[in-house]
């Protein structure tokens, strides 16, 4: 399996914005909060963001203290700030992660914004789901589904240029 090159990640990026204006036009949603996940959630989160012509500031979010598997693998050594509106009451949120794989992160993240606050709505864009769902989540919009062969992950390289990078795990 061979992962999309450059461009055609730029183009699964433009295919999720198209997705997601439709989206937001069927709920009549006219000013969302996107929030990226750090860190390629955010590198995909800045580019749908400039896309759809968003006025609001976008967020993200670095997930490490909301883990499950926290005391297993410890603390990233690169834990970021979350930056986020200081209240998410009855806002309309666009979540955006780079790969879909279990749905633990996303769930971590779900926790996360809820201590923002209550949002109205949460839509989930993800660029790559590669299946393999531990908790039941799904995404709203999707890039590209992808089916690796055991002993194989897909990562997001960048921030520029956009890369996905299939490698095999030992």
């Amino acid at each position: 399996m061979t992962a999309p090159d450059n461009k055609e990640v730029d183009k699964l990026i433009r295919n999720m914005a198209e997705n997601l204006k439709g989206l937001l036009s069927e709920s009549n949603i006219d000013k969302p909060v996107i929030i990226g996940i750090h860190t390629g959630g955010a590198w995909v989160a800045e580019r749908l963001h400039k896309i759809l012509g968003c006025g609001e500031p976008m967020g993200t979010l670095d997930i490490s203290f909301y883990r499950d598997d926290f005391t297993r693998i410890g603390i990233n050594p690169q834990v970021r700030p979350s930056s986020l509106p200081s209240n998410l009451d009855d806002r309309h949120v666009i979540l955006v992660d780079d790969v879909l794989y279990t749905g633990r992160t996303i769930r971590a993240a779900l926790n996360e914004i809820f201590d923002y606050g209550r949002p109205a709505s949460v839509l989930l864009a993800c660029l790559v789901d590669r299946g393999g769902r531990e908790l039941p989540i799904q995404a709203n919009v999707i890039g590209q589904t992808l089916r690796l062969k055991p002993g194989q992950q897909v990562k997001l390289g960048g921030p520029s240029p956009l890369k996905l990078i299939i490698q095999e795990t030992s």
